[in-house]
């Protein structure tokens, strides 16, 4: 799967190419910020018309990342729509898309920031999960063997930028899964002080490749 295996708080993990994080040993597929619903949100907010096709771009994404792993539980690590409107308004198609999705599968809503309420797509709501030796929730703190997102890291090498995983020995920060997210530069001081040593940066694309980030 041209994924990148790798230790973290004891726990096997794989960093996958999508942005979505395995562990195997558990059957657990983590992804973050999807930010379903975007181009809806900026259409009602400023009248931009983005292309509509975000969110089906997004859930073919988690649909072949799930067919790949035999995930049967699913974290989603918050901001999983883009408002809690644009959850409320998901078409049809796409919702039922994602109930197929969540059938025999344990699924979590991680709150997040856009989306701080419960939402009434199935799975369970929860601030934060406890799995194996590892937390999960959205945004940062600073407790260890953490697993967040919120700040859609991505890293530059030989002019090209990407999202990436950014981890060293007590946290673990997610890339946007999302189509339609931006995203923050791996040296922004808001994330390097999240680190109290060397942090590594697995890119995505077409496979995930560790790179050591310079001190």
């Amino acid at each position: 799967m041209n994924g990148y295996e790798f230790t973290f708080c004891t726990m096997r993990c794989m960093a996958m190419p999508s942005g979505a994080l395995f562990l195997p040993d558990l059957d657990l597929l983590c992804v973050s910020d999807l930010h379903l619903g975007k181009s809806d949100r900026i259409a009602r907010r400023s009248g931009v018309m983005l292309p509509p096709y975000e969110v089906r771009e997004t859930l073919q994404k988690l649909d072949t990342d799930l067919g790949i792993t035999s995930a049967t539980t699913v974290i989603c690590l918050g901001d999983s729509f883009d408002d809690l409107d644009a959850a409320a308004g998901l078409r049809d198609e796409m919702r039922l898309w994602l109930t197929k999705l969540q059938a025999g599968k344990r699924w979590i809503w991680i709150e997040g920031n856009h989306d701080p309420g419960p939402i009434d797509l199935g799975g369970t709501h929860m601030q934060d999960a406890t799995f194996g030796t590892l937390s999960f929730r959205h945004i940062a703190t600073s407790a260890s063997s953490e697993v967040s997102g919120h700040y859609h890291p991505k890293h530059r090498i030989a002019g090209r930028s990407r999202p990436a995983f950014l981890y060293d020995q007590e946290r673990l920060i997610m890339p946007a899964y999302g189509a339609y997210t931006g995203g923050l530069a791996s040296h922004a001081p808001v994330l390097r002080k999240l680190f109290q040593r060397q942090p590594i940066a697995i890119m995505t694309g077409h496979k995930a490749i560790p790179v050591p980030l310079p001190n």
